[in-house]
């Protein structure tokens, strides 16, 4: 017998918000509580409730999870207080015990490497590479021509197209070629601007071949297969660091002085750089901190990510992002990430917070935003590679997972504060929770 959730829905995004609520409820046994589950949710401003609905097709409510701070930040002598979205429990305690321990050691030193974009027009066609090769320096000029009408803002700000590359790949796939093309978008992230561009280039590639009256009929025809930016951006990259002597690093570990502690910590990243199982527990540790500054400012988390897996994996093998050095009794710690953000644009100032999140770090360029976000990458990787080689990473994730495990059980706040206080010096696990709150509630 087919379930009722089996069935295919048509005409779904057509319908008015309150059928579909009313429709979707029909997947529950109580749909009366779930419409006003999710409705509990709306925002109380039917404004901004409206802006929200047309971020996405098919909104039915609003997804909450928590917005937090990190403070004591200091990139490069400017010390910042850092917006945080994300729900795991210890990311933010985390960045922030970074930054205060690193605040008193200098701070995060941070540089923007370089700022490229990427494009593609992937198309096919019939002729010989070294055709198309002599034929680059007049169809440069043709495609550059053809967009000003869509450049010339960007240009205005300093951006643009700023190169433009014919790849053969015709080795790998019958008569497949590819221009690539690298951009400039300032302090935008600039997927619109560069899609746009490169549907443009498209077009003004067959225009192109098709006036090459010297060529044979056949070959003044191209196909072209799609235009689309990449999010692989390398040349998009940032690098930031901490650094101290050793001697400053005496006390992180009870066991170990300094330097000792320093080389387990090395030792610890280098088997990320060599373990493809640790390199991505290593790296997602490194994007908790990343995706919560890129959610709060309204970019996107999932471009950043994957640009930063591929980069990882950029010599064949998948990596730590992070580096150690050791050298002249001084203790360094490396992060090299690409990183495509932007600071107007998009969501970054539809959002309502995350305009404001944009606002509490002083309104910043994209580059100051690449630096600022790379800088949470660096202090999560710092505080969890810390415990991994000290106490053991459960010990800290645990104590701060303590209320949600509280909430599980819904613990009264008198219950709470009995059990925070009893669990200081106690391993917290969740039977070992419900073990405790079962005692006091007899």
């Amino acid at each position: 017998m087919k379930r009722r959730r089996d069935r295919i829905i048509s005409g779904f995004s057509k319908l008015l918000k309150e059928e579909k609520l009313k429709l979707v409820a029909e997947y529950f046994e109580n749909p009366g509580e779930v419409i006003s589950l999710l409705k509990s949710f709306w925002h109380s401003d039917e404004e901004k409730q409206k802006l929200f609905d047309e971020f996405s097709e098919n909104t039915l409510t609003n997804f909450v999870i928590p917005y937090g701070v990190a403070p004591n930040v200091m990139i490069n002598g400017q010390t910042y207080l850092v917006p945080m979205v994300i729900e795991e429990s210890s990311v933010v305690a985390a960045a922030s015990a970074a930054a205060k321990f690193w605040s008193e050691r200098g701070g995060f030193r941070s540089e923007v490497v370089d700022t490229k974009k990427v494009g593609q027009v992937h198309f096919s066609w019939s002729g010989q590479a070294a055709t198309l090769h002599a034929l680059m320096p007049e169809l440069r000029s043709h495609l550059v021509s053809a967009v000003k009408h869509i450049t010339a803002n960007m240009e205005k700000r300093g951006g643009g197209v700023l190169d433009i590359e014919l790849k053969d790949f015709t080795r790998e796939i019958d008569n497949y070629f590819q221009l690539l093309v690298t951009f400039e978008t300032k302090d935008s992230m600039g997927a619109n601007f560069i899609n746009s561009v490169l549907e443009e280039f498209a077009q003004a590639l067959k225009v192109f071949m098709a006036n090459r009256l010297e060529l044979p009929d056949e070959q003044r025809q191209v196909e072209i297969i799609m235009s689309i930016l990449s999010n692989y951006t390398p040349e998009c990259l940032v690098r930031t660091w901490v650094e101290c002597p050793l001697s400053q690093l005496d006390n992180v570990d009870e066991s170990l002085d300094g330097e000792a502690f320093a080389r387990k910590f090395e030792k610890a990243v280098r088997i990320a750089q060599v373990d493809v199982y640790r390199a991505t527990t290593h790296n997602k540790g490194i994007y908790n901190g990343i995706d919560a500054v890129a959610i709060a400012t309204g970019n996107d988390f999932r471009a950043i990510e994957a640009a930063g897996h591929a980069y990882a994996s950029r010599d064949g093998q998948y990596r730590s992002l992070s580096r150690v050095e050791i050298a002249d009794g001084m203790f360094r710690f490396i992060l090299e990430v690409p990183m495509a953000v932007g600071t107007v644009g998009g969501l970054t100032s539809l959002h309502p917070l995350a305009k404001y999140s944009l606002e509490m770090l002083g309104n910043p360029t994209a580059r100051e935003l690449m630096m600022i976000a790379s800088a949470m990458g660096l202090a999560n990787n710092w505080s969890a590679v810390r415990s991994l080689t000290t106490k053991g990473i459960q010990a800290g994730h645990m104590k701060m997972h303590l209320f949600n495990i509280l909430n599980h059980f819904k613990a009264t706040d008198e219950e709470k504060a009995a059990a925070a206080e009893y669990f200081k010096d106690q391993k917290v696990s969740f039977a070992g929770v419900a073990q405790y709150l079962s005692s006091i509630r007899k």
